[in-house]
């Protein structure tokens, strides 16, 4: 190989090699028993969204606070609602909720943190004063306060979330970014011709990946809770649209007559959150480049 071509070659760049990762991720126990709390949340959610099963919102008065039987798996709530059906039709809207408000919030965060890390100067400053303004507020109060705000939907909760977790992104993009962008790989592709937007997206976020996708996880069971917050406070989803945020509400006052009313939705939101956050320690150990060469 010529001396010309050795100046413009690039040092190997220490990214994720995905192939064996993701099965060797899968086979720790946190990792088996997040995925299969998932698959069970997404098959639940999945169902009540193609419309299988008992309608949640079907009302039968002379069913009303029976206990859980063959057909009623959950028991019916104070109206004679199916709560097997609501229970499924409320993680549906929980998933939904949670992955269009960190779909959002990832997207828009990393793109500001990664670009203030990198360039710095004027954009690094403006993007701090927006975090640092953002983070000044409780993260449920902001959200509570902009869901107030807007038109209640579960679009307008998400979008309030999204807001809330936006900063966080940024944040967590920002910290490596400044770090990557002196290592001698990133120097060495400025140097021979690349840009610097294709250095810090070819070079620099794939090795951010392990840190952005157990940020994503984290922040997909948080928001989870935040929407089942506001619902709870009467500023989520609004009925009759089943929330497990507000199956608790209206449990809290029949609980003790009808107290399957309470555990149903409780058991799921702990499902969900502990699944995904199992999931998130199994997604680390693929993705992490640390352990890419172990």
């Amino acid at each position: 190989m010529s001396a010309a071509a050795d100046m413009h070659e690039v040092p190997e760049v220490p990214t994720t090699r995905a192939s064996g990762r993701w099965v060797k991720a899968f086979r720790t126990p946190s990792g088996i028993v997040g995925l299969i709390l998932m698959a069970l949340v997404a098959v639940l959610a999945v169902l009540a969204a193609a419309g299988v099963g008992p309608d949640p919102a079907a009302q039968d008065v002379q069913a009303a606070l029976q206990g859980p039987s063959a057909s009623h798996w959950f028991g019916t709530d104070q109206f004679g609602r199916d709560i097997f059906a609501r229970v499924c039709a409320g993680l549906a809207n929980s998933l939904r909720v949670a992955l269009v408000s960190v779909t959002v919030a990832a997207i828009g965060g990393v793109l500001l943190g990664i670009l203030a890390g990198y360039y710095q100067g004027v954009l690094d400053r403006v993007v701090g004063v927006i975090t640092n303004v953002l983070f000044a507020f409780p993260s449920l109060l902001l959200a509570l306060a902009l869901a107030a705000t807007l038109r209640r939907s579960w679009l307008t909760v998400a979008i309030a979330i999204a807001v809330v977790y936006l900063p966080i992104f940024a944040r967590v993009a920002r910290g490596p970014v400044l770090t990557l962008r002196h290592a001698e790989y990133v120097l060495a592709a400025t140097a021979v011709g690349r840009s610097r937007l294709s250095t810090l997206f070819e070079h620099v976020l794939p090795n951010i990946l392990g840190i952005l996708v157990v940020q994503v996880t984290l922040s997909l069971s948080w928001a989870i809770l935040t929407e089942a917050a506001l619902s709870f406070l009467g500023f989520g989803t609004p009925p009759p649209a089943a929330s497990l945020g507000g199956m608790v509400y209206a449990a809290q006052t029949l609980s003790s007559v009808a107290p399957w009313m309470l555990f149903a939705p409780g058991v799921a939101l702990i499902l969900a959150v502990v699944g995904l956050n199992l999931l998130g320690d199994g997604l680390r150990a693929a993705l992490d480049p640390r352990g890419a060469n172990q």
